[in-house]
Order: C-alpha cells, then structure tokens, then sequence
C-alpha cells in the first residue's frame, strides 16, 4: 500500500515505521505498540456539551480539540496520551481480515458509531458477531475487524489474542487494570475483548497479556481453531445461519441513489467561523469510477473562497482518508458523465492550471478524487504464513516492477530461499466491511498499473487493500450443506436421484456424507465452491411434493482439537416463542459464545446443530424457547442420539413460553424477563444433572380421517408423539385448541405472555357452563387394570409437578394410596377436573384436582371425537385407543443449582485474565 501520510499530523501506524529512503527495500515488523495514531486534530469552538473521548470528562470551556476526519473530541492535556488510532489508519492494524455479519438496520439507543464516533439517531447496523455499530452511510468506511469464529484455510492458527473493540460499554463498567469506571453513556470509550469480555480503559488495555484464554465461559465456548468453514462467497448470514430479514440499507453491491449515501462534512478551514456560514456551498465528492456508475457520492460544505489544496483535503477527510492532498487532485464532470463508463477529466485545460481557488461563477454539480501518476512508490507485503502479531515488508516498486520480481525481492527479506519461487504467489486481498475479497496476481501483472487501477476504481478500496504473500499449498475444498424438507425414510440412493432430478448436482463434486431418513434431510459434502453456492441458491426456490426445501451452510468440528475440560454448550432459540424476545437473545449468545454454537429453530429445526456437534465428545444443551420448544428438541436428539458421539447431552431450559412448567419444575423460573445472558450461561455451567422421564403416546383411530369421501377411506394409520410434561383430555384441551385457533387467526397479537393468559382467561370463560359427561365417552386401564373415573370433564396424565403455568395439580397432601411424585421415578400421575371452575381453583392454589391412579402403562380407549392436548399441542382426537408408555432411556436434564457461586457484575467478571507485570 502507498505510503503519504502528512508529516503535520504526526504520522500513523500505516506509514510508521519509516520506511527506508535509499534502499529499494525495507524489512519491518509492526507490533502496534506506541506508533501515533494518525489523528489530525484542530481547535475547535465548542455550542453545546462535549466529553473528551479519552478520559469520558467534561469539556469545560469554549475550546477543545477535534479529530478532522474521526470527530474524536479531546482536552488539550489528553492530547499526548491519546492511544486509540484514528478511523482512517484502522485498516491498516488488523492482523487477520475478518467480514461482518451485518442485519437489518434497527434504532440502537445510546450506542455510537465506530467510524464516525457519532450518536447512532438514526437507523444504523450492528453486526450480529462482534459489538461493532456503524451507520449505513459509514458501512462503506468500517474494516473487516470482526471476531475470527472459524478457520478457512487463511492465516489459521491456534492462539488466540484479545479481540479489542472500543466503545459502547455501560457507564457502570469497570477496568480490569485500575478498577475504575471505564465505560460511558455520553462518548465512544472504553475498550472490551470481544471472546473473554475483560474491559479496560484505553491506556490500560495495553498492558493486560496479549494472548485471550476466553475467560469465564472458556469451557462452554467452542473453540474457533477446532472449526473449519471454507465458505469463499458466501456471505456471513449464510455462515451464521442468520435469518435473510428484508434489507432496508443500501448494499455495496447495489446501484442506489448516492443522496442515501451521502453526509455532509461541514469543514472549518478559516477561524472566523461567523463570516464562513454565509459562504458556504455543498459539494458532491466521488472516489472513483465506480461510486460514479453507483451514484454513490459524500457532501462536503466549504466555504466559496477555498483553494484547490484546502478543498481536496476536505474531500479526503470525507473519505476517511489521511494521505497528503498533494498527491491527489479533484476532476470535475457534467450530470451526463454520471451514466457514462469513464470520466471526463476537465481539469487539462490550460487557463485552469494557474488559478488559486476551484470556484468559478458557475460551480461544476460534481467531482471526482483521482490519485496523481507516479513513477515508483513503496507498497507493504504482509506474509501470510504469520501466526501471530502483524508483520510486513516494505518495498520500493517502480515501473517495470512485476508480480514476480516482487516476489523474487520479498522472500529473501522473510527468510526463504529464492530457489524455490514458483512455490509463492502474491494475493491481493480487499478488506471490505461485508466481504473479504482474494485476488491471486498473474506473476507478469505490473504493480504500477495494478496500484493505478485500484485508485481509480475506489480511493476507499486502495486505503482497504492488502497484499500478501502467499506459499502454493493444495488446498482441499470441502463445502458441507444440510438439505432439509425432502420426503423421509427413502434410502441413500432415492435422495441421491431426487438431488440430480430437482438440482442436477454433479455426483464428480457432489456426494452424499450423512442421511437422516426420519428427517428427509441429507448432508452434501461438495468440493467445489461454484457448484456449492449454485446449490445453496437453487435450493431456496425448490419444492417437492409442495413442501419447501430448506439448505444450511454446516461448518465441520474438528473433535481432536477440543480441549479436554472443555464441554461446550448446544444453543437452540425458538425466536417466536412467548413474548418474541428470541431475536435478542440470538445475538448476545452469539456475541458471548462462539456464533457457531448457537443456531435458530425457525432455519431447519434442531437438526443441524445436532450434526454440527455429532462429533463433539462431550456437550451441553441449551433450549431457549417454550414447553412446546423443548419437546421439539428433545424429540430430534431422541431420533438422533445413535448418531451422536456424546449420545445422551444434558439439556437446561432458558424459558420463552407462556406457560414454562418444565422451566418451573427444574428452577429456571417462569419465563425470561431480561436477565443477563451472560449469567445465564454461568447458571447452565453451574447447574446440576438431573433425570427425567419421557413417555410415547400412541394414537389408534377406528374411523376414518376427517373429509373422506364418501365414508370409504381407511381409518388414519396409528400416529405416535412424545410427551414431556402432560396429556389432556376433555376441557382442558378444549381450551388449548380455543387458544391455539385463537393465536393462527391473528399471531401479532400474541407477542406477551400477559395477553396470551388474558385470551386463556377469555376462553375458559366462555366454556365456564358448559358440561361434558367425559367419563361416560371414555374406558381407562392402568398398567392392565380397569379403573373407575368419577364424574369429570377433563382427565390429565402429568409427568412433572407442574401444570396450567406452576399449578400443583396433584396436590402436596399425603397419600397412602400413592407414592410421592418425581420426575424420574417412572410413573404419571392421573388426575380428574370437573370443569373450568375446577381449573380456576387449582391455578390459583385453592383446590387440587381429584387423583385417579398412578401407573406406568396406560390404555384409554375413545367412544367419541375428544379434544387432546399434548405438551401444549391441542386437536380433536377421533375415537380408538390412546396407549401410553415409557420411551426408552431417561433423558438428562440441567436443573439450576440452589447454591450459585458468586458471580459478581456480569459485565465487569467475565475475564479472569492476568496483567503483564511491567507496562509496556
């Protein structure tokens, strides 16, 4: 990368150190010590309240000092100390380029941006990996900074350093070195490692030990060098598995209105501010041919009388950019040049040359930054076999430099043998915001002109670009995609057809790894990018037998890496569970754990989480979401556990639902209410192994399926589910299908669960004088005994103490007839209400129901269509014979331990890291 930035700026860390004048080349290596950080700061006069962004106090006074490009605000007595490096030179810091994972835009109340360090007032995007927030006209400017979660054949590696990023810390949080309040509500400040959470000030965070052991959560968090994703074009959503909502900001990729993307710069370049707001204009700035074909442009206000100089240093400012306006100039086009493919250069006319200010009396309504011509210039190598820290090569180029001259230069500089140079390439690598673009370079490609066509294309793309050397190793390109929503049980080969059918894979790239029949779902392990995300689009628009197809990128674990003492945990969140708070929750378990460990129920169900961890020796589930969630999860490992290396996973409940008995029953409280994600997580380590049973319902019909014609159709074939908490009979099933109708007609609605027992109150209401004889309409057998019911309305089975949202339905008072209940011991429990006023009476504590019998094996035979509810799940059951028995294995459950251990401040705990012992 060119190296110019002003010397009356104090340097930065992208021309620092200096590089070697005489010489033709330079070794150097950059630890980011106590390089200047590139700010170029100007006194300002001071409206309104300002905070000094480096020690969060007061401005007070008129005066303070203000960064042109980042609008970092300072005292002048906090000038010297000042550590955090200005947005302009960002770029160039990052050890190892990483895309974000943007969303939609959505309002962030009291966070900043990072490029601009601005208040986030408007609509503005944070990535759902990293703590990064940016406005969706500063996209453009952010650096591929972002967490290193996997690894995909670049820059692999096995230690892991403090992931820093600055600001947007609550204003009670605290520093790890000197325990004083680092965090603030009024200004970006403060720094926080995005793996362990350690914070600290940013003159602190300099000294603590470099290397991050993740901290707290180091045993529930997958490792990222234990997971592999060669994912190339995909894009992060697409690797995160986060759901695609409808994008509202403008994509690079996009030809969009550049007044979308466009903020005015108001720039002082005189101290008689007054007399400057009467002579102002606004300019359109382009950076390139491209922002010109995209209509993409940023507004500068300067005043009429400013030079050329003074002008095209406002315009890169507005760029970002901190380089000597002497090597750039303005070009100026008509509104007709916007459509065409080049610009029209109007600055070679000679009576132009020797005038002092760009304006005339009528002012051009755009103009473009264009680099100067150079004969030779010096460009930074970065090798990309380093493991740890940043290290480059300085190296002179000139006009007859090529790709392989260059190559033949650096090698010696890096300790290789020039012998062997066919074995290196030069990779041009562009560190966009959303993507990280590669580029192998043709060895007899000319460096000038490669330098020279990038800056015409995009100055911003030039202050992002990279080049690395890299050594030619066979790499194996191995994409796996889990298909779901095929047709289940058929064999490997029948999946395999249909594929070549539906989607003409190509069986030479193409294979099948894994097979869930009970699912319909295969994996495709595909060696070839193209072909892979040809699939993956072509997947979304296919359906067969009228039922969708789903695809998920699957990244691969790789079990021998994983630390022996760790057990990470298995994240499922159901987001429309309850009272919707699911998409919250998905990004913070995404930011305090490895974003590959939590996956989202509504993107293929449970299942490729399952497979994700197949091969994890040792895991822990957690179910965010309902009753009716949990059963869903429980159900798939039950299908899935012969596949899985850790067969029996112990699963905590982080409750979402309405009525949440199982979260009740092992201590998770009755729903989320906006605890700390992060003391949640250290509850699930905390918590205890516990067993439960699970039973199998069986569902015998004798007449034929609803809309038969004619009455001639075969009865329904026998259908079995799952249950966990209880099955209901009669009334009180007739009111989970009231409420689940209810809920289909208009779901908006049911986003709390205060308004959903508000309709469950509304319903049982209605129902209160109706009378059903249900114990003349149905025949009871426990374990091989008739039993008699009394007269009831509604006949329940529970397996949990728990009923109807924390009701004890089957009462606390002994009984010689029975043995106590336990979730473990076997045995349902079966209990008679006689109508909604029953119910009512047991939900608020006054009454319990009227216990039948206890048993393990039961058989209730239906003489009419009855309303049956399992786990929350209602329908009209036609008559036959409803058998229920124990389902195989006990199934392990976390239950929140009584005694927690003293976690102190979430926010301020979460790293146990050491400090270096002397400073640096």
């Amino acid at each position: 990368m060119a190296d110019g930035t002003r010397s009356v700026r104090g340097g930065s860390p992208a021309s620092s150190p200096v590089l070697g004048g005489g010489g033709r080349a330079t070794a150097v290596a950059a630890a980011g010590g106590s390089s200047p950080p590139g700010h170029g700061f100007r006194r300002v006069t001071l409206t309104k309240p300002t905070f000094c962004h480096y020690c969060t106090d007061f401005i007070w006074g008129l005066a303070g000092y203000q960064c042109e490009v980042c609008n970092f605000m300072s005292h002048e007595k906090c000038l010297k100390n000042i550590k955090i490096p200005c947005s302009c030179v960002a770029p160039s810091l990052v050890r190892v380029p990483v895309a974000h994972c943007f969303g939609s835009p959505g309002h962030y109340k009291r966070k900043f941006c990072t490029v601009c360090r601005k208040s986030l007032e408007s609509p503005a995007l944070r990535c759902e990996v990293c703590e990064l927030h940016v406005h969706t006209d500063c996209i453009l400017f952010a650096c591929s900074d972002c967490r290193q979660c996997h690894q995909d054949g670049h820059q692999d590696h096995d230690t892991y350093h403090h992931h820093w990023r600055e600001g947007n810390l609550s204003s009670s949080a605290r520093c790890e070195v000197c325990k004083k309040t680092c965090g603030s509500s009024e200004v970006l400040s403060g720094m926080r490692c995005e793996w362990c959470g350690i914070l600290a000030h940013a003159a602190c965070y300099i000294i603590v030990a470099p290397e991050c052991t993740f901290g707290r959560l180091r045993n529930m968090i997958l490792p990222p060098s234990c997971v592999q994703l060669f994912s190339r074009n995909f894009s992060k959503l697409h690797c995160f598995r986060v759901t695609e909502n409808l994008q509202t900001e403008p994509d690079e990729d996009d030809d969009v209105d550049g007044s979308t993307q466009g903020s005015t710069k108001d720039v002082q370049i005189s101290t008689d501010s007054s007399k400057q707001n009467f002579s102002k204009q606004t300019l359109k700035i382009f950076d390139g041919n491209d922002a010109v074909k995209r209509n993409q442009f940023r507004l500068i206000s300067v005043p009429r009388i400013a030079k050329n100089e003074e002008v095209v240093e406002a315009a890169l400012r507005a760029y970002y950019i901190n380089d000597d306006e002497q090597e750039y100039e303005l070009q100026t086009f008509t509104q007709q040049a916007l459509l065409s493919d080049d610009v029209i250069n109007r600055n070679d006319a000679v009576e132009d040359s020797n005038l002092s200010s760009v304006f005339r009396e009528s002012v051009p309504e755009a103009w473009v930054i264009r680099a100067k011509p150079k004969d030779e210039e010096v460009i930074r190598i970065y090798p990309a076999w380093l493991k740890v820290g940043m290290a480059y090569v300085s190296l002179r180029v000139n006009k007859d430099s090529t790709t392989q001259t260059v190559v033949k230069e650096v090698l010696p500089l890096l300790g290789k043998q020039t012998e062997c140079l066919e074995n290196f390439k030069l990779v041009e690598v562009l560190m966009g915001s959303k993507q990280v673009q590669r580029m192998v370079l043709d060895s007899q490609e000319l460096i000038l002109n490669r330098l020279k066509d990038i800056r015409k294309t995009s100055i911003r793309q030039m202050n992002q670009t990279r080049f690395y050397i890299v050594e030619n190793n066979k790499s194996i390109v191995r994409v796996n995609l889990l298909v779901g929503g095929l047709p289940p049980q058929l064999s490997r080969e029948d999946y395999t057809n249909i594929l070549k059918a539906e989607l003409a894979i190509k069986t030479n790239v193409v294979s099948v790894s894994h097979v869930y029949q009970a699912q319909g779902a295969v994996v495709l392990e595909i060696s070839c990018f193209s072909e892979a995300e040809r699939i993956y689009m072509l997947v979304k628009d296919t359906t067969i037998n009228d039922k969708p197809l789903n695809v998920v990128v699957i990244p691969e674990v790789v079990a021998s890496k994983i630390p022996q003492n760790c057990c990470p945990v298995l994240v499922f969140v159901n987001p429309k569970s309850g009272g919707l708070k699911g998409r919250d929750l998905l990004y913070s378990f995404r930011k305090l754990l490895n974003p590959h460990q939590v996956f989202e129920l509504t993107n293929g169900g449970p299942l490729p989480g399952f497979h994700t961890f197949c091969k994890v020796p040792s895991f822990r589930v957690l179910v965010c979401g309902g009753d009716g969630t949990v059963g869903w999860v429980l159900g798939a490992l039950e299908e899935i556990r012969h596949k899985l290396a850790c067969s029996e996973p112990s699963v905590a409940i982080l409750p979402l639902g309405t009525g949440n008995d199982l979260g009740r029953v092992l201590r998770w409280g009755a729903g989320y209410s906006g605890e700390d994600p992060y003391s949640i997580l250290v509850s699930v380590d905390e918590a205890d192994d516990v067993l439960m049973d699970r039973w199998t319902i069986l569902l015998d019909a004798d007449e034929p399926a609803e809309g038969a014609e004619n009455g001639v159709a075969e009865p329904e074939p026998p259908k079995i589910v799952q249950m966990n908490n209880y099955c209901g009979l009669g009334i009180d099933a007739e009111l989970s299908l009231d409420f689940h109708h209810a809920r289909e007609e208009e779901p908006g609605k049911f986003n709390s669960r205060f308004h959903n027992k508000g309709v469950y109150v509304k319903v049982g209401l209605q129902k209160i004088s109706h009378t059903r004889n249900l114990h003349k309409d149905i025949k009871l057998q426990v374990d091989q005994q008739e039993v008699e019911l009394p007269s009831i309305e509604g006949l329940i089975f529970i397996n949990i103490p728990s009923w109807g949202s924390g009701a004890d339905l089957w009462g606390s008072d002994s009984d010689n007839r029975f043995e106590k209940p336990r979730i473990d011991d076997g045995l349902l429990e079966v209990v008679g209400v006689t109508g909604v006023v029953h119910m009512g009476q047991v939900q608020g504590g006054f009454r319990s129901g009227i216990r039948i019998a206890q048993g393990s094996y039961f058989r209730v035979t239906l003489l009419k269509p009855i309303p049956v509810q399992v786990d929350g799940e209602p329908w009209i059951q036609a008559p036959g014979r409803i058998i229920i028995s124990a389902a195989g294995p006990k199934v392990h459950m976390l239950k929140k331990s009584k005694k927690q251990k003293k976690t102190g401040s979430m926010k301020e705990m979460r790293g146990d890291m050491s400090i270096s012992e002397g400073g640096r």
